[in-house]
């Protein structure tokens, strides 16, 4: 067995003076040399010349139409950077299908339009050679995109682990699990906006000079005491809050107490919380 030495260090006690400290000491094992894996070696191998060829493919493509639409008296750099359009289309495809390598129903509309894109830039290349009174050349190029793509393929398939229908359909059920999950939290975010949102209006629009004033109170209540005012009828959490606060209610627990006392028993702290926010950002 192949060994190779790897320096470590540990901690060891050192006495001077009868004094001892714990310090690091420099030592050195041999550890077992894994053997090479091959079948690694040669799958890194093969998408490196994968990688290599779609580099090529993308230079050439680039070039051929890029020069094809010049000929349409278009700037340069927008010619040549919608020709790249052309080769990053099939190739973004090609991506999302490694993406989906382990689902064979979501791979099939990233590869069809892979093969749809793939079409275009090949057809492309070709009209360039034919133009450029070339069109042996323009074929070649053709060639090499559909070359790159069959490679990519190869590889795809062989790295795509099959599974059985039950397997496929306990990771479609997880994968649908943790989307909805996502989906949640983005829709609770967005709702969260709007509640934020129409909680402000709602507090510009009732301290705006256009509002109605309120009528005086006839007696001064003291800080603190919630007003009688508002038991007499239904009112809204915002009017609530703004109520508690012109009392001197200003503790998030006070205020929570009031709302659940005058208006809804079951009123929620988060939402209590916001619109207090919102009305002293206004206030």
């Amino acid at each position: 067995m192949r060994t190779r030495t790897e320096p470590r260090t540990r901690l060891v006690p050192h006495t001077i003076d009868g004094e001892t400290r714990m310090v690091y000491e420099t030592y050195t094992v041999d550890v077992p040399v894994p053997p090479r894996d091959w079948d690694h070696i040669v799958l890194t191998g093969a998408l490196a010349v994968v990688a290599a060829g779609l580099g090529i493919v993308i230079v050439w493509s680039t070039s051929s139409i890029g020069d094809l639409l010049v000929r349409t008296d278009v700037l340069k750099p927008i010619a040549y950077a919608a020709a790249t359009g052309f080769s990053l289309g099939w190739i973004v495809c090609m991506a999302l299908e490694w993406l989906a390598r382990y689902d064979p129903a979501r791979r099939q509309r990233p590869r069809a339009a892979g093969h749809a894109f793939l079409a275009a830039d090949m057809a492309a290349v070709c009209v360039h050679g034919w133009v450029a009174d070339s069109l042996k050349v323009g074929i070649i190029g053709a060639v090499l995109s559909a070359g790159a793509k069959g490679l990519y393929t190869l590889v795809l398939d062989h790295q795509s682990a099959p599974l059985d229908a039950r397997t496929q359909q306990w990771v479609a059920i997880k994968r649908g699990e943790l989307g909805g999950r996502l989906a949640l939290g983005a829709t609770m975010r967005q709702l969260n906006r709007v509640e934020d949102r129409a909680a402000a209006q709602e507090a510009a629009l009732r301290t705006s000079p256009d509002a109605s004033p309120e009528p005086p109170e006839e007696e001064a209540e003291s800080p603190g005491t919630p007003p009688e005012l508002l038991t007499t009828g239904p009112v809204t959490m915002a009017e609530a809050v703004r109520t508690a606060l012109s009392c001197g209610i200003t503790e998030p627990d006070a205020v929570l107490r009031y709302v659940r006392k005058v208006v809804d028993a079951n009123a929620k702290e988060e939402s209590v919380a916001r619109t207090l926010r919102s009305l002293r950002r206004t206030a």
